[in-house]
């Protein structure tokens, strides 16, 4: 990296101004002329048919403007793998709170307290409130209409069963003969809720046309357009969706929650809409992290060499499809983690329930199974005496070994990873870590990955009149500094100043396609178009160029400050200025460079692995990651306290330093909620614990104020300047690396999760550890 590269720089935020001096405007901060307001009925049932609506006193109240049935509602479905959802409920209800009836009145108070006045009249009908009891004998079945269904993938499914998936490589049977020591263990993770900081809203718009634009808190545009429209029977090109400022999604936000209703309050009242969900609305009817029961079933040599394992995951997807196949999909290409394990089966059921829809949340179904199989590896170090850290390193994956499935690796940064973690914690010291009186204190470790490259994106960069640049890539930045990550790589491509790039905000109307701002793909992904797309511009600038300064394209280069020139003259160039004004007015047209791109690298190779009812069918670019932790329990009490923590990741390049660590900070706090406090409670059929009193998640005072992150670069060949995604693989591993250093201070290894303090000391009381 040269002293001007921006590269590697860890640079302010391009909108830290904005949120700091509280200019940033988020969904419920816009007003538009003649406003009404939103509030929704939610159903007080887990599973019943609507029999019939009552709505004419909501109608008649002050302020009220327009009511809305399933009856108002088309007989259209939306969803990202299975089209099973309507924008509201319509003839039946499947969870507690989902919407059955809209209200769009002069004030939120005044159609908060409509909404009281609706009555509807239900017939309700068993609920399947667990998983084993979707699957048992006879149960109830929750969507009747599942075979006629569309589905984007080859899905297996039928009666309860969402989706079924299957991944295998060797043959695991011989894989049993050939194992000295075979260990298996059941675990289960609780369901997690995003908490982002913004709560789920939108604000729809009718124009003269009767064209609406919707802008709403979300992390894909085009997610947005596509599935309000699949679900209203719209024609796409009718809606014009836009972002403002976005207060974090974690996954929350990727696919559809109230927007489609909102947009037809608007289009049915005539008026624009806003309806920001409450924090107890936003945890009653949205989405949450998936709870899984994971069986894992490890074979290995008695050197540690692993030879064999076998996955099973149950899970829970609630309600609706939404993103769950691909959740189920993708932890189940990563249940083999970073190793070389030649004989593998991994598979799992997903099924319907009458809870709130599951769908994706930060790690995507990883930290669920890695806190089965980064545990289960611990437990066979100890089996065998060998050091945990040692076994993970004999048999991690090497530059020239393939992920599960048979895909190449472009880069792999994981050894070096566990060598970081390793010297940083003083692992070999540990036996010498001193427990204050009453405590008992140990080290944790385990080792992950994650994905960065998958489907879609584009970008357009503008080369403006007077040299400066126009970027606009339709990637939402919900507070992860996408829009700074992105700039800094487009004007380093151009060696132009950070100030001399402006980013667009996502626009569908005037952006490129992008999938959508998850699956740790927009630095890898966006940025490699972002970076084609500057490439393109350079090559205008050089034709220009070349022709002003009499000499050949190649013989021309980029200077730092926005200047073209010739290679080894001193002087002898142009500034971009009087290029872009010659493209402008005289000759060529305006310089703009395009590029849009598609992940195609295929997940399985057929020679080597079968798959059955894989949603993904193309995704890859692996980042590389090793976890210490430093705990200490209360023999009294079994609280867990986590003192010290060394995060490592193999970023491939860091564009951002600041950022990278940053994510890396944010996602292990996340994570120690997942492993120690997290857990969304149901009494019954109704979500107990749906307020910040009631569920609680880690601050300040819990995260370890020493937290150290570590960058390994370990360039990808295509990455743009080699980087690969950070976003999500720092949260995998928390829950599994705590548990291991809980395991090893008290001999008492917890399969469940979260680790409370009333699990951790019963554990310690059976096991007689506490005394």
């Amino acid at each position: 990296m040269s002293d001007q590269s921006l590269i590697g720089r860890s640079l302010p935020r391009v909108e830290i101004r904005e949120k700091l001096t509280g200019r940033a405007q988020y969904i419920a901060d816009l007003y538009r002329p003649g406003m009404l307001h939103g509030a929704l009925v939610g159903s007080p049932h887990p599973h019943a048919r609507i029999v019939s609506y009552d709505v004419r006193a909501a109608r008649a109240a002050p302020g009220v403007r327009c009511v809305l049935t399933g009856e108002d509602f088309g007989d259209h479905r939306m969803g990202a793998f299975i089209k099973d959802e309507h924008a509201i409920a319509k003839g039946k209800v499947r969870y507690v709170g989902e919407p059955v009836v809209a209200i769009a009145a002069e004030t939120e108070a005044q159609a908060r307290a409509a909404a009281l006045l609706v009555e509807v009249r239900y017939e309700e009908l068993p609920a399947i409130l667990a998983p084993e009891d979707a699957l048992a004998p006879g149960a109830a079945i929750i969507h009747e209409e599942l075979a006629s269904y569309f589905k984007v993938f080859e899905a297996v499914c039928g009666g309860n069963v969402c989706s079924s998936t299957e991944l295998a490589e060797g043959d695991l049977e011989r894989g049993w003969r050939e194992s000295d020591l075979v260990v298996e263990h059941e675990y289960r993770t609780a369901p997690q809720a995003h908490v982002s900081l913004e709560p789920c809203g939108a604000l729809a718009e009718v124009d003269a046309a009767g064209r609406v634009t919707l802008w709403s808190a979300n992390q894909s545009v085009f997610r947005v357009q596509a599935s309000v429209c699949e679900s209203l029977g719209l024609p796409m090109s009718r809606l014009r969706c836009l972002t403002p400022r976005v207060g974090a999604g974690f996954g929350n936000k990727m696919e559809a929650h109230i927007q489609p209703i909102v947009v037809k309050l608007a289009l049915a009242a005539g008026r624009p809409v806003k309806l920001v969900l409450s924090r107890e609305e936003d945890f009653e009817i949205v989405r949450a992290r998936h709870p899984f029961k994971v069986r894992v079933k490890t074979g290995v040599k008695k050197d540690g060499t692993f030879v064999a394992r076998d996955v099973e995951v149950l899970a829970d997807g609630g309600a609706y499809a939404d993103d769950s196949p691909g959740v189920l999909g993708y932890s189940l290409l990563m249940a083999r983690g970073p190793y070389r394990i030649p004989h593998t089966r991994c598979r799992g059921t997903l099924v319907y329930t009458n809870k709130l829809r599951f769908g994706a949340f930060r790690g995507f179904g990883n930290p669920q199974v890695s806190f089965g199989t980064e545990t289960q590896i611990d437990e066979i170090a100890a089996r065998l005496g060998i050091d945990p850290v040692a076994i993970r390193r004999k048999n991690a994956l090497g530059p020239d070994d393939r992920w599960f499935g048979g895909q190449q690796l472009g880069s792999n940064g994981l050894a070096e990873c566990i060598e970081v973690a390793e010297r940083e914690s003083k692992w070999k010291d540990r036996a010498q870590l001193a427990a204050a009186p009453g405590k008992r204190r140990a080290l944790g470790f385990a080792c992950t990955a994650h994905i960065s490259g998958l489907l879609g994106t584009g970008a357009i960069v503008r080369l403006l009149e007077d040299g400066s640049v126009v970027l606009n890539t339709g990637a939402v930045d919900i507070g992860q500094g996408s829009d700074t990550i992105l700039t800094q790589i487009c004007a380093d491509a151009l060696k132009i100043p950070l100030d001399r790039v402006s980013i667009a905000s996502p626009d569908t109307d005037g952006s490129p396609y992008n999938w959508g701002t998850t699956a740790s793909r927009v630095t890898y992904t966006t940025g490699r178009a972002v970076f084609a797309a500057a490439r393109e511009v350079e090559r205008q600038i050089k034709t220009h160029a070349a022709e002003l300064l009499e000499c050949a394209e190649a013989d021309l280069e980029l200077r730092p400050g926005g200047v073209v020139g010739i290679k080894g003259v001193p002087g002898k160039e142009l500034p971009f200025l009087a290029i872009s004004a010659r493209a402008h007015w005289r000759k060529g047209g305006p310089i703009i460079g395009t590029n849009s791109w598609v992940f195609d690298q295929p997940t399985v190779d057929p020679k080597r692995a079968v798959a059955v009812g894989l949603p993904f069918p193309q995704i890859g670019v692996y980042s590389f990651g090793a976890l210490c932790v430093d705990v200490e329990i209360d023999e009294t009490t079994g609280q867990i306290e986590v003192r010290r923590a060394w995060t490592v990741a193999d970023v491939g390049r860091a564009i951002n330093r600041g950022s990278v660590e940053g994510q890396l900070e944010g996602a292990f706090a996340q994570g120690l909620g997942f492993a120690l406090v997290e857990e969304m409670v149901w009494n019954g059929p109704r979500l107990a614990n749906p307020t910040l009193m009631d569920y609680k998640v880690p601050t300040s005072r819990e995260v370890p104020y020493e937290l150290h992150s570590y960058i390994v670069e370990s360039p990808d060949p295509d990455g743009p300047f080699g980087a690969k995604g950070v976003g999500e693989i720092g949260i995998n591993v928390v829950a599994a690396a705590i548990a291991n250093a809980v395991a090893a201070a008290t001999g008492v290894r917890l399969r469940q999760l979260p680790m409370t303090p009333e699990r951790v000391l019963r554990g310690m009381l059976a096991a007689g550890a506490s005394g």
